[in-house]
């Protein structure tokens, strides 16, 4: 959720469906006029000529309708964010860099707005009992934040409020977005497609339901109540509804600031280490991930800082609106790639690879391997071999420098020249998600600056007695 203290505030966001898919609909049919009149008269070019100008005007239709979408705020405007995210599989790269952009998104909803909401959920009486902020700490497409006192004892607290009627419109949104594509030409639906836009469509129903994610907070709070690097808010029910969660404000600095930059090496790279070892117990022992790697849902709280413990930098987590829950038989075959990556056994990683069907045994054995060698490479910081690490990603204690290794480009390259793309088929919709939460992973150590190597931690993981 980003910060709105100096950006843009509405008094309204568009939720009625007839009025949204007016919009939408003339936005469709404007660029579906576009990109027919391109492609007749790109027919006569050269081949290169029409790729190039192809690709321009996909560029060009992807930028028009995205502002189209930022106009209509709301669910459309988190509809955008999350095929962004997750479409890479199913959209031109085009259409996705464009999307990307409505992450930047930050127009707030005006104060009376908001406290008419507020007025409705919570009833008068009750919500005078606090004093809310009317400026906001955070605005995103969905909700914002803002931060509140409870005027019996002082308890400082924050409350996501939910846009009015975004909820009702999600259906009636995700059609309208799905239309708009088909008809400005810009993605092919087929039955891959459509079982993505149905995922897209469960998960931003998740989204917006807050008791779901006020009963998910509570259960996180839970599970890490015992570890120290952590801090989960505590939700409070009695001023939380169907569109309001209350909790406790968890104060932190952002990630990427300069009081987390300045910290020592080591303090750093303990923060990394906790951020690997929490994915690796939502994944091996919990089943349920957190699947957002937006930082804004991170704070880091620094020791000694307003009273807290002086030994110990933590990592508050604050939103669980797009935690997943896996399946048992998705995540034996993921575990067993893990494992067999560790242990250099490229066969069971190809198996692995075969059970989630993204590879299959009909490829030829060499397009196998080379696909089998590409999923082993992205554990290079938890490999107990450590002679494949180039001399850029070590330092001088023998540690793994998450940052200056460049390993995500690094695999992608390797995937690039290779003969993948011709064989490779679109993952099971949990693991699109899950590969997203590691290259979050990967890249919030990166950006702390971590250096540390992540066998050890792997190894606890894998094998409950640390021995292989």
């Amino acid at each position: 959720m980003s910060s709105s203290r100096s950006g843009k505030s509405v008094s309204r966001i568009k939720t009625g469906s007839f009025e949204r898919r007016l919009s939408l609909t003339r936005a469709g049919l404007y660029a579906g006029t576009r990109m027919a009149s391109h492609m007749a008269t790109n027919w006569f070019s050269s081949k290169e000529t029409r790729e190039q100008r192809h690709r321009a005007m996909l560029s060009s239709q992807a930028r028009f309708l995205v502002d189209e979408l930022g106009r209509l705020k709301g669910s459309v405007v988190k509809i955008g964010q999350v095929m962004a995210l997750y479409g890479e599989h199913f959209l031109p790269e085009e259409v996705t860099e464009a999307l990307h952009t409505l992450e930047d998104q930050t127009t707030s909803l005006e104060w009376p707005a908001i406290e008419r909401v507020l007025k409705e959920e919570l009833g008068a009486g009750r919500l005078a009992e606090l004093e809310v902020d009317p400026e906001p700490i955070g605005a995103a497409s969905l909700g914002q934040v803002h931060r509140a006192v409870r005027r019996s004892d002082g308890l400082e607290l924050v409350l996501k409020v939910q846009y009015p009627g975004v909820a009702d419109a999600v259906d009636s949104d995700l059609n309208a977005v799905a239309h708009l594509l088909k008809v400005a030409r810009l993605v092919s639906f087929g039955p891959e497609f459509n079982d993505w836009l149905e995922e897209v469509r469960v998960m931003m129903h998740r989204e917006v339901d807050y008791r779901l994610e006020a009963r998910t907070t509570e259960k996180f709070r839970q599970m890490l109540r015992h570890d120290l690097r952590f801090v989960v808010p505590r939700v409070l029910p009695e001023y939380s509804t169907d569109h309001i969660i209350a909790s406790t404000y968890e104060h932190g600095h952002s990630v990427s600031s300069v009081a987390v930059r300045e910290l020592p090496l080591d303090r750093r790279s303990a923060l990394g280490q906790a951020a690997l070892e929490l994915f690796f117990r939502e994944l091996f022992e919990w089943g349920e991930i957190q699947t957002d790697p937006n930082f804004g849902n991170y704070r880091i709280r620094i020791a000694g800082e307003q009273g807290e413990d002086p030994n110990t930098d933590r990592i508050v987590l604050l939103d669980f609106g797009a935690v997943q829950s896996y399946s048992s038989e998705f995540l034996q075959p993921v575990i067993q790639m893990i494992r067999a990556s560790y242990e250099e056994d490229l066969a069971q990683v190809i198996e692995g690879g075969v059970k989630l069907r993204f590879m299959s045994k009909d490829w030829p054995p060499e397009v196998l391997e080379k696909f089998g060698k590409v999923c082993m490479s992205v554990l290079e910081p938890l490999a107990k071999d450590r002679g494949q690490w180039p001399d850029y990603a070590v330092n001088s204690r023998g540690q793994y420098r998450w940052k200056q290794s460049d390993l995500p480009s690094r695999v992608a390259k390797q995937a690039a020249r290779s003969a993948i793309s011709r064989y490779f088929r679109v993952p099971p919709k949990e693991f699109v998600f899950l590969n997203r939460k590691l290259i979050g992973v990967y890249t919030f150590i990166a950006v702390l600056n971590s250096e540390f190597n992540g066998e050890e931690l792997l190894r606890k993981y894998l094998y409950d007695d640390g021995e292989a």
